[in-house]
């Protein structure tokens, strides 16, 4: 290890042979060089092992975790988590579809270290064509600003895994790190840290996000819409925290006035059932 932070490096992966090298790639091609990899393989089925092990043994940074069954999601991405090690500064998830462009680490540790208030760090995004988040205009904010402005739709800039990188005592802090049965859990992460924490902001594109139909956003969440029901999750956990109480209410009339139009139309589709199913179990848990 060097005198620089050590950064944990981490990719849940179920399947993700097409892309998995170039992910991998990236993360080796990274300027910055107090890093450790690993990546955890949720029982693949395809030529996912057999590319592990050839990265694996030609580079003694990348360890392997392989999964003795398959799990969900989010229980993948917990076990991912409970890899980082004591010594370890930062935690960066890495989606296997995605890659890191070679100065993310080091710009992203870079402006952490010189605020230690930062406890989570984005920047631009590259999601398929087009640039993403954004909407600050400094490099550091209070973190329950940040909260605020994002809950009231006023600022993006979580984005998924693959654009923030956490502080590695948050993700040591707890367990399970990602609330399982929310397929959003990593943007209520965010939250989270937020409020005991600022966010810092690299104003330059550190990562790419993939945006394909093998993904999961697209072949679940999409076709569910699991983005209002994680959502108002959200809202009714960190709502309370950030916003005041005449901000919450109005905020949650909103989201629930938009939740009733879009369950009004989803009957009438082809897979309205099963939207249905999903929206009514998960309003009845919450």
């Amino acid at each position: 290890m060097t005198s620089q932070s050590l950064v944990t490096v981490l990719t849940p992966v179920y399947n993700g042979a097409p892309y998995l090298a170039q992910c991998i790639d990236s993360v080796l091609a990274q300027t910055y060089g107090a890093w450790e990899y690993v990546l955890v393989d949720n029982a693949s089925t395809d030529d996912t092992p057999e590319i592990l092990s050839s990265y694996a043994a030609r580079d003694a940074r990348i360890r392997i975790h392989t999964n003795e069954r398959f799990v969900s999601v989010m229980e993948n991405h917990n076990i991912a988590a409970r890899q980082v090690g004591p010594d370890s500064r930062w935690c960066k998830f890495v989606c296997a579809d995605d890659t890191l462009y070679p100065q993310c680490l080091e710009r992203m540790v870079s402006l952490a270290e010189q605020h230690p208030s930062v406890g989570l760090v984005s920047a631009y995004q590259l999601q398929g064509t087009q640039i993403g988040l954004g909407g600050l205009e400094d490099s550091v904010a209070p973190g329950r600003e940040v909260g605020r402005a994002s809950l009231l739709g006023c600022l993006s800039v979580f984005g998924g895994p693959t654009a923030h990188m956490i502080r590695a005592d948050f993700i040591r802090g707890r367990d399970p790190f990602y609330e399982p049965s929310n397929l959003h859990a990593d943007t209520a992460a965010c939250y989270d840290v937020l409020q005991t924490s600022d966010l810092g902001f690299v104003h330059d594109v550190l990562t790419y996000a993939r945006a394909h139909r093998g993904s999961l956003t697209f072949s679940v969440s999409r076709r569910l819409n699991t983005y209002l029901l994680g959502h108002l999750k959200i809202l009714t956990t960190y709502g309370p925290v950030f916003l005041t109480r005449e901000e919450y209410d109005e905020a949650l009339t909103q989201r629930m006035d938009a939740y009733y139009r879009f369950l009004a139309r989803a009957i009438l589709t082809p897979g309205g059932r099963e939207i249905w199913r999903y929206h009514r179990d998960g309003l009845g848990a919450l």
